[in-house]
């Protein structure tokens, strides 16, 4: 299984930004989707996970300005984020999680499969 993630960059603060992240090979549709981030010095935090029915949750960081979708006939899974900030710099994984009961773990240890991740920069 491999993840791919596409759409980072340079984005000024209040901006919007929307990453994607394609899984080729045979993974499960009914693996729990999950967005991380690491910025500098760091660790690594969920920012969004997806159940396969479509049941999301949030760090309290970016609740109310992130939204997580899949679309598990592609096997894709979307992470879209407005009024970015500076804050928000980090690099994005994607990450893929055979999880028990569909619950979605913030712990990125429990992620089976990892995109290379994307480079987020947001300029103040």
């Amino acid at each position: 299984v491999q993840l791919v993630e596409s759409g980072g960059g340079l984005v000024q603060a209040g901006g919007s930004l929307r990453l994607s992240c394609a899984a080729s090979g045979s993974l499960p549709s009914d693996y729990v989707m999950g967005w991380f981030r690491q910025g500098p010095g760091k660790q690594r935090e969920l920012v969004a996970g997806v159940t396969s029915d479509g049941r999301a949750t949030y760090a309290d960081s970016v609740k109310d300005r992130a939204t997580i979708s899949r679309d598990n006939s592609k096997n894709t899974v979307t992470l879209q984020m407005r009024s970015l900030k500076p804050e928000d710099t980090a690099v994005y994984y994607c990450a893929a999680d055979n999880a028990p009961f569909d619950f979605i773990s913030t712990m990125h240890e429990t992620y089976d499969f990892w995109g290379q991740g994307t480079q987020v920069t947001v300029s103040s």
